[in-house]
C-alpha cells in the first residue's frame, strides 16, 4: 500500500480571518494540555487554573492554560 503524500490545497491552509479562541471547553483544554478531565477538574479545585461559567457552559480561557503551562515549565 502506497502513502504518497497529497500536494496541499487552499483549502488546507489557515485563512487570514481564522482567529484563535479566547476561551475552550472543558474537553478541548484537556486534549490541549494531555489529561485527563478528572485531573483537569483537581487542577480546578486546587486553585491551579480558574474557569468561567456561562449558563450551564464551562469555559477554560486560553491564557489560564497559557499561564498554567508556564508555572509548571518554572517548576
Amino acid at each position: 500500500m502506497s502513502r504518497e503524500h497529497r500536494a496541499l490545497k487552499a483549502a488546507d491552509l489557515p485563512t487570514p480571518d481564522r482567529f484563535e479562541p479566547i476561551t475552550v471547553r472543558v474537553p478541548d483544554a484537556c486534549r490541549m494540555l494531555g489529561i485527563r478531565r478528572s485531573k483537569f477538574y483537581e487542577l480546578i479545585a486546587d486553585g491551579e487554573i480558574k474557569i468561567l461559567k456561562l449558563g450551564s457552559a464551562t469555559l477554560v480561557p486560553m491564557e489560564r492554560i497559557r499561564a498554567l503551562v508556564r508555572r509548571l515549565e518554572d517548576g
